[in-house]
């Protein structure tokens, strides 16, 4: 089971890895749904703990739908990130239809060379879930998709994220649910999605949100639940 905790600032970076999270994903502007961090963020973060950082690629908030100068933007990211050493990137390109974009992806993949790669939410707003994951599966780089099922809580879609991990499971895909877990709906999600990693935000946070540090007390909960 891989636990990956949302970082937005240095200090969650190092509770995350402290409190007994495998995996962080980086990011920044929560209020935004999260968007690329800074450098510097990047760079202390990778130097500052020895578990993996993967780091969210999305300039901005107006779409998953980027046009040639975002793709740019991306690109140089991606190539900074790759310098500064973090093990993974977080991305999510779709076309105005609600497909996945091959050609931003394929660039961006292009860009990534060497790093794990996660396809983040945009797949929660895909027209076609089974023939999105029939594109992804053509891309050997991408080992994750974070999703929380449908456009809403991982909570409210456990059914269809049970199937998706079913259909993935002979697959180099490892399907991630996320969006509003926490500890008090965890057992039941857990037994009836039977995930192979979770995705944790506000959830492990002190007060649920992103205003506060991370929980020790709710990341031992949710470790003992799944250990």
């Amino acid at each position: 089971m891989i636990i990956e905790v949302i970082g937005t600032r240095l200090k969650d970076v190092k509770e995350a890895e402290l409190f007994g999270a495998d995996r962080v994903e980086l990011c920044q502007s929560m209020s935004e749904d999260g968007l690329t961090p800074n450098y510097g963020l990047i760079k202390l973060a990778v130097e500052s703990v020895g578990i993996p950082i993967n780091v969210m690629v999305r300039p901005h908030n107006d779409s998953f739908v980027y046009d040639s100068d975002d793709l740019k933007v991306m690109c140089e990211d991606i190539r900074v990130i790759r310098k500064i050493g973090a093990d993974g990137i977080v991305i999510g390109p779709l076309t105005n239809e609600g497909a996945i974009d091959e050609d931003v992806l394929q660039a961006l993949l292009n860009e990534a060379n060497g790093l794990e790669v996660t396809f983040h939410r945009a797949f929660d707003f895909v027209k076609d879930q089974k023939e999105a994951i029939a594109t992804i599966l053509k891309y050997k780089q991408i080992t994750t998709i974070l999703t929380a099922g449908g456009n809403g809580l991982a909570t409210e879609f456990m059914t269809n994220l049970a199937g998706l991990v079913e259909h993935t499971k002979d697959t180099h895909l490892t399907i991630m649910p996320g969006h509003g877990l926490r500890m008090e709906d965890l057992a039941e999600f857990y037994q009836v999605v039977k995930p192979n990693a979770l995705h944790f935000g506000t959830g492990v946070r002190v007060g649920h949100t992103f205003a506060n540090g991370i929980s020790k007390d709710q990341m031992k909960l949710i470790r003992g639940l799944l250990m």
